[in-house]
């Protein structure tokens, strides 16, 4: 038997591609981390002798961890759990977070929202990871056939409802503006007018540190805690995406991540932490 940092750094190896899997699946940075220690600890478990392709072993675990996440989720008609405390993150890591973000794009993780957790896996692990429907199939509780219909069926929404990238930032813009707006004036019916009702926000571990919530949830009790909070905040480009960015001091101290669900904010993720912050790519947008 292998020694145990074999399987380990073997699981190095992988980690990679497991978050990469991990992220359009989920589209929650926090849960990406959750659903990878999940994959992990699995490995653990499990008899490593009989594991011939520990890639494709591995892809297929976090993909059924992933679909359970995911269908836990829909089940409670909520978002993504708030995170939990991660393992450290190296530099590199950080800059990958940012790269799969990018490479992904915030227009094609609004569409992915919209698959049922079986239609997400199935396009996700074969049209960007070239997994055999094959080995879909057992994963989703489905026959090959039916793995590839499911597959056939979220390629045409996503090419069907994926919208104009420009046309897409202006409209998120408007959104925006409208929020900050709403903000600055105490106006709390107006910050209620751009927040879906099941609007969650979360803020990392420095974030909280200065004053904001780990995680609050609902449209209410989020438009009560940003209420008069956004005077030293304005639109930016975040990756490429519509976020917003709070500058004090003459410094970027704070980055708001956002989802978008329709023409309202579904998602807002708090980022204070200034290695993550770094290895963003921040753009302000002029007035």
């Amino acid at each position: 038997m292998e020694p145990k940092n074999f399987w380990a750094a073997q699981f190095e190896a992988n980690r990679p591609r497991l978050r990469a899997v991990a992220y359009r699946m989920l589209g929650s940075s926090g849960e990406v981390e959750d659903a990878v220690q999940e994959t992990w600890l699995r490995l653990n478990r499990s008899d490593t002798k009989g594991i011939e392709n520990l890639s494709g072993w591995l892809t297929t675990v976090v993909a059924r961890v992933c679909l359970d996440m995911l269908r836990a989720r829909k089940s409670r008609r909520e978002e993504p759990m708030g995170p939990l405390t991660p393992e450290p993150i190296a530099e590199d890591e950080r800059s990958r977070d940012a790269e799969m973000a990018d490479s992904v794009g915030a227009a094609l993780l609004v569409v992915l929202e919209t698959l049922a957790p079986a239609e997400r896996l199935a396009f996700v692990l074969h049209d960007m990871f070239a997994v055999p429907f094959e080995e879909i199939a057992p994963i989703v509780g489905r026959t090959p056939a039916a793995a590839r219909q499911l597959a056939s069926r979220a390629r045409r929404r996503v090419q069907g409802t994926r919208p104009s990238p420009r046309a897409d930032l202006s409209r998120q813009r408007k959104i925006v503006e409208a929020f900050l707006t709403a903000s600055r004036d105490g106006d709390f019916e107006g910050l209620l007018a751009v927040l879906d009702p099941d609007v969650v926000a979360r803020a990392d571990q420095t974030a909280t540190r200065l004053g904001s919530i780990a995680e609050i949830r609902g449209a209410p009790a989020v438009a009560d805690f940003f209420k008069g909070r956004a005077r030293s905040a304005r639109p930016a480009l975040v990756d490429g995406a519509l976020g917003i960015a709070v500058v004090l001091g003459g410094q970027l101290r704070v980055v708001l991540r956002l989802t978008f669900a329709g023409d309202r904010i579904s998602g807002v993720e708090a980022i204070a932490d200034a290695e993550h912050i770094a290895s963003m790519d921040t753009v302000m947008l002029e007035p």
